[in-house]
């Protein structure tokens, strides 16, 4: 996110909303499914 905002292609306000929106992303129940698959998705791009 940082490197978006210091190129300008982010705003501080969008970024700072997309962390607040994360962190409450991750205390609800649906952060350890979010999290396998993500982990799969970083699997199957390393493949290549």
């Amino acid at each position: 996110m940082f490197v978006l905002l210091k190129g300008g292609y982010v705003r501080v306000g969008s970024m700072l909303a997309c962390t607040l929106f994360g962190f409450t992303l991750a205390a609800t129940g649906l952060a350890p499914a979010i999290n396998s698959g993500l982990t799969s998705l970083a699997g199957l791009i390393s493949s290549f």
